[in-house]
């Protein structure tokens, strides 16, 4: 008995502490370390989806020594590891950092949702099996440890990892092909839900059933489809279709006309006024417009769809312009700015009519200037309108009737394009009104502030008839489902939330941005949400599963400002703060080229640049003009600053020499047309 004491005693007769979690608070240094050092040596293959315990580790290790009274070893810990997850959980590790007591802990919203929830992280089988195997042999060192930590405070799925995308082997292959770090994106199936990126439900508590969506297009009044129908009948006979084109009946009939289905929202769900006479010239245009646009197809063979830019720059702003729209029948731009105005320009150079009578109108120009918010306006929206190539007398015009703007001054204001007057001044936001859009209908608008709600407002009432609250921190941006029954938001928080307007309620979240929001948009089709952040990141998530699709990169970071869709929801187009245009390729699950190109964000010459193609050069817009590039043709731009990982997805970009994208947009014949200002 003797001997066996004196073998666990040093010289002096004091004990010699042969496991790690005999240490005391040093036993989680030991612990991590372990863990840390084994991942770092593992196979490549393995190596990014193990990396994923680490921060349940780190956050389980720093709570447990602050709840035991270790403060010195807590802010030890805590200063030595933070850095590793600032990227992909700033905000948490933030709030956390204030944590020194035991007390604390017990008070800390964050921290007790960590302590009152298991952290979820999903392995491949055999992952977990290598990782449970080496911490069994490390017991002494610290694997009883990471061993206790995941099972009391972490749920552990086996299985293949991001069922969306398939196995764990192909996510890391495409993490790796796109360039990417696997860490910089956090997994969908990751965290806990309704607080961790990773869950598609709104709560913790909530059902992993999610509510099911109606994403399919609203049905088409009757008796608008009947007038449409007619009409379409005598625009046939006057001008019949060209030898192997569809008729405008045959065309209304296979791609426009909506009628009700199981995945289509019922007529009632979405009231609107009673349909004119310029809502049938609309839809007999639409129809016209969609038989002969330009067909974009998904990337085939690396080379990408021959997409041409429109590129307007606006010259002598000296940084005063915040935001720009296009009308949709690509006649007038906006422009709103930090001096409290906002001005309409023709973008033919045409004068700007007016039906009021001249001794009321000022002068015939080209622009008009639009005065009443009393702070800086922050966005614009044109009303819904289409370009209409073969005007009839005797049908009303096409061209936007409205334009909404917000400001800094909490407001929103309605504007007439007829008499270039303030209609209506809608009051209800708490703070500044960040983003402001018109439905596609033109019957209603949405609204995000900094007061972390949005509203829906229609135009013939004064105040919101729905508000949306919900996010933790300001509302940046903000869209309409294709459909208008649900609306979308983006917010600091670094979350989108899905709303039904009929319930005003989350329908989904996504969560898995490490930046801010800054744009969002819905495909044409309703079935998929592109979202981007301040980081350069673009997320595509399925809307009916709730899942993440793909991450997409290639923009500097400072914003991406703008995104769009082509007509057949196949190409998406981005505009930022790196003053570039680009396009991607939306389809999940192709093949691949390889083919990385690398775009410097500002400064870079105007030479577009493509992964399948060499040669050539697109031009830049100046002073009022466009400049077109055609995206069949590419280079090499010079390169400056540091570079960005551009990842496969990207099918071309259009470089300005140093303008900022403000504003990118898809018209329906599927031309890009793009806005910036130009930094002296």
């Amino acid at each position: 008995m003797l001997r066996m004491e004196s073998a666990n005693t040093d010289r002096e007769g004091r004990p010699v502490i042969q496991r790690v979690e005999d240490l005391g608070g040093d036993k989680y240094f030991k612990a991590f370390e372990l863990a840390r050092g084994w991942i770092e040596e593992n196979l490549d293959i393995y190596k990014p989806e193990l990396k994923r315990i680490l921060y349940p580790l780190f956050v389980y290790s720093y709570l447990n020594l602050v709840a035991d009274c270790f403060p010195r070893e807590s802010q030890k810990f805590f200063n030595t590891y933070k850095d590793i997850f600032s990227r992909t959980h700033e905000s948490d590790i933030r709030v956390l950092s204030t944590l020194s007591l035991p007390e604390h802990v017990s008070s800390n919203n964050i921290a007790q949702i960590y302590r009152t929830n298991k952290y979820r992280v999903t392995l491949s089988p055999q992952a977990y099996y290598n990782l449970v195997q080496f911490l069994e042999a490390k017991d002494k060192d610290g694997g009883t440890v990471v061993l206790s930590i995941l099972q009391h405070n972490c749920n552990i799925r086996t299985g293949e990892r991001g069922g969306a995308s398939g196995s764990s082997i192909s996510l890391i292959g495409a993490a790796l092909g796109q360039g990417l770090k696997d860490e910089d994106v956090l997994a969908e199936d990751e965290g806990i839900p309704g607080h961790n990126p990773g869950s598609a439900n709104t709560t913790a508590s909530s059902s992993n059933v999610l509510v099911k969506l109606r994403l399919g297009p609203l049905p088409m009044d009757p008796e608008l489809a009947i007038d449409v129908q007619n009409e379409l009948q005598d625009q046939d006979a006057k001008n019949p279709p060209d030898d192997g084109q569809n008729t405008l009946v045959q065309e209304f009939e296979a791609h426009i006309k909506r009628e009700q289905s199981d995945d289509t929202p019922a007529r009632e769900e979405l009231p609107l006024p009673p349909y004119s006479a310029r809502d049938v010239a609309m839809e007999v245009q639409k129809v016209r417009e969609n038989r002969d646009r330009f067909k974009i197809e998904a990337k085939t063979g690396g080379a990408g769809p021959g997409l041409s830019v429109v590129m307007f720059t606006w010259h002598n702003t000296y940084d005063s312009i915040n935001c720009l729209d296009f009308s949709e029948d690509n006649f007038l731009a906006a422009a709103g700015t930090s001096e409290s105005y906002i001005r309409v320009w023709s973008l033919e150079g045409k004068v700007l009519p007016s039906i009021l009578p001249p001794s009321v109108d000022t002068t015939p120009s080209s622009s008009r200037r639009l005065i009443g918010h009393s702070g800086p306006v922050y966005a614009v929206s044109f009303s819904p309108s289409i370009k209409n190539d073969d005007p009839d007398p005797i049908w009303p015009s096409t061209s936007p009737r409205y334009l909404v703007s917000c400001s800094a001054d909490k407001t929103i204001r309605l504007w007439s394009l007829d008499t270039w007057t303030n209609l209506v001044v809608y009051k209800g936001h708490d703070d500044p009104v960040w983003d402001v859009t018109w439905g596609p209908f033109g019957y209603y608008f949405l609204t995000g502030s900094h007061d972390k709600t949005a509203r829906l407002w229609s135009t013939d009432h004064i105040s919101f008839l729905r508000m949306f609250a919900g996010h933790d921190q300001d509302v940046d941006t903000v869209c309409f489902h294709p459909n208008s029954v649900y609306v979308f938001t983006g917010s600091s928080d670094k979350t989108v939330r899905m709303w039904s307007i009929q319930t005003g309620s989350t329908v989904r979240l996504f969560t898995g941005h490490t930046g801010n929001l800054t744009s969002i948009a819905c495909s044409p089709d309703g079935k998929t949400l592109a979202s981007a952040a301040d980081d350069g990141f673009i997320i595509l998530w399925d809307l009916a599963s709730g899942r993440r699709l793909k991450v997409m990169r290639g923009h500097g970071k400072g914003g991406i400002w703008s995104l769009t869709w082509s007509v057949e929801s196949t190409v998406l187009a981005s505009g930022g703060a790196d003053g570039t245009v680009r396009v991607w390729d939306v389809a999940v699950g192709g093949e691949s080229t390889g083919l990385q190109g690398k775009v410097i964000a500002e400064g870079s010459a105007g030479t577009k640049i493509d992964g399948g193609a060499t040669g050539g050069q697109g031009s830049s817009a100046a002073g009022g003009t466009a400049g077109v590039a055609n995206a069949n043709v590419g280079g090499g731009g010079k390169k400056k600053g540091k570079e960005v990982v551009v990842t496969p997805d990207q099918i071309s970009a259009f470089p300005t020499k140093k303008s900022p994208v403000y504003k990118v947009k898809f018209t329906r014949k599927n031309l890009v047309v793009a806005g910036g200002a130009y930094l002296l």
